[in-house]
């Protein structure tokens, strides 16, 4: 006995003819955000796209090859304004403090 089949077969009687909605989420396409009373060009980059290494301006880590995250730069800035960025650490930038460099014995408090 074969599986039964859960999603409809194609052709005339087809429900589903209307053009889907695409987000700009899953397809890199730019959108724009307002941050800190500028507007800046947001672009996801899928995993397969992303070939080379970044540093994460949010957490100062690096985006290794492979790993989806976004770019982001202002909206009338040059191709030397893109930063790259985890998606994570885009959504949380408002909650995060400034950058304190320490050296490799100061405590972490």
């Amino acid at each position: 006995m074969s599986p039964r089949r859960n999603r409809p077969r194609g052709g005339a009687d087809k429900q589903d003819d209307a053009p889907r909605e695409f987000t700009g989420d899953r397809y890199g396409l730019e959108r724009t955000e307002s941050w800190q009373g500028e507007d800046w060009a947001v672009r996801t980059v899928g995993g397969s796209s992303a070939a080379k290494h970044y540093r994460c301006p949010g957490c100062d880590q690096e985006i290794p090859p492979g790993v989806p995250h976004l770019v982001a730069w202002p909206q009338y800035g040059g191709v030397d304004d893109r930063r790259h960025w985890h998606k994570a650490c885009w959504n949380a930038k408002d909650r995060r403090t400034t950058r304190v460099q320490r050296s490799r014995s100061a405590p972490r408090y």
